[in-house]
């Protein structure tokens, strides 16, 4: 029996704010692909997520190469968030300092 390509990814409102993800997982595509272009091969993925079916990676990886603008679109924008919530972090610690001294 053959498996359709179009099953190993998923995308749910509910799961990764819609975001596609490795089927029956709620592992996003852009994960997949940062661990790839932090030198991780498809295979050492597997090992490492043992949760992650070799097809749903190897999967993973052809949507992105197929759409690579928009998954570095999604990728630079969670690096944005995650700039942006670490600045409000060290703000609120300074001031929780600064109140205190």
């Amino acid at each position: 029996m053959s498996t359709e390509l179009n099953s190993l990814l998923t995308a749910i409102p509910q799961i990764r704010h819609g975001r596609l993800c490795v089927a029956g997982t709620t592992t996003t595509v852009h994960r997949v692909v940062v661990w790839y272009k932090m030198g991780e091969s498809a295979e050492t993925i597997a090992r490492d997520y043992p949760h992650l079916p070799i097809a749903g990676i190897y999967a993973a990886l052809a949507y992105y190469h197929a759409n690579q603008a928009e998954i570095e679109i999604e990728i630079a924008a969670d690096h944005e968030e995650e700039d942006r919530i670490e600045a409000e972090w060290y703000a609120a610690r300074e001031f929780k300092q600064e109140r205190v001294a």
